[in-house]
């Protein structure tokens, strides 16, 4: 690939790495930065990418940076780190799952710069991170969009530019939402279907290539079913944030979520209720509502 654009990449956990993997194995000059874990960077470093030792030194050396962190605290941080290095012209992509108002806020500053701020949350596993083909919904003016879109393209195989500024965030949200909420119903059912007496697996049998069978099912099944405890690789302490994320756009906007305060919920007992919680998977939710029913 010819190209005027080097990129820096912030956050190589289970799903940065991956696409950091994409964007150096596709042509992009790479620059990464460690965090704890030497794992990813030398792997990135073998494939041609180079490492830098500080922010600092990352945004001096690169047009577009990558960030892909866990929540809004840790990407502000990020930016204050990185802008006093940031070059007029620059683009900062953020695919973490963050709060709106924050993306807003955070684009506002860089603005006054001359940077731009791209908000790109994903869908999808580090398991899509790896073959290249997430989900990725893009909050960018048109003409950012154009300009990074070849660099996304890397790492998705599905790209919507779903609006300006901020909607990628407030997408991914209403999105997590949906998935999250799965999460809980199907936590809830298996807890009583085992109360009544209908087994796990036959419990699958009629839901499996039914109405009612999707991907988010098949995956979450994949830990309450066969005990594959990476079936889906999301943190419970990612999914009570993103949920207290979705209450608090909901509380901006005045809109009443009953449903979305149970998802939390659900999510807060398991977080509660001391273990793993927040380093346990999503489909593990199933364990602690089974437990607090009584069930082993």
């Amino acid at each position: 690939m010819t190209t005027n654009e080097k990129i820096g990449f912030v956050g190589l956990g289970l799903m940065g790495h991956g696409m950091a993997k994409n964007i150096v194995e596709k042509g992009y000059p790479l620059t990464v930065i460690a965090h704890r874990k030497r794992t990813a960077i030398e792997d990135l470093v073998a494939r041609g990418a180079v490492e830098v030792t500080s922010l600092d030194a990352m945004a001096r050396q690169c047009s577009i940076i990558v960030m892909c962190l866990t929540a809004s605290p840790e990407v502000a941080a990020t930016v204050a780190a990185l802008k006093p290095g940031l070059a007029r012209g620059s683009v900062i992509i953020d695919c973490s799952t963050s709060d709106p108002t924050v993306s807003l806020a955070l684009a506002a500053e860089l603005a006054e710069i001359g940077v731009d701020f791209v908000d790109a949350p994903l869908s999808r596993t580090p398991k899509e991170a790896w073959a290249g083909t997430l989900d990725c919904m893009v909050g960018a003016t048109d003409a950012v969009f154009a300009r990074v879109q070849p660099l996304v393209a890397t790492w998705s195989g599905k790209i919507v530019h779903i609006g300006t500024v901020g909607d990628g965030h407030k997408m991914k949200l209403l999105n997590n939402f949906l998935s999250l909420g799965y999460a809980a119903l199907y936590s809830e059912a298996l807890a009583l279907s085992r109360k009544v007496g209908i087994p796990v697996s036959e419990f699958d049998k009629v839901i499996r290539g039914g109405r009612m069978d999707c991907g988010f099912y098949q995956t979450f099944m994949g830990y309450a079913l066969e005990g594959n405890r990476e079936a889906h690789k999301f943190t419970l302490g990612n999914a009570y944030k993103d949920m207290r994320y979705v209450e608090s756009m909901a509380n901006a906007a005045t809109v009443a979520t009953p449903l979305a305060s149970a998802v939390k919920n659900s999510f807060a007992l398991a977080m509660a209720t001391g273990g793993n919680g927040p380093e346990d998977y999503v489909p593990h939710l199933s364990d602690f509502i089974a437990k607090a029913n009584g069930l082993a």
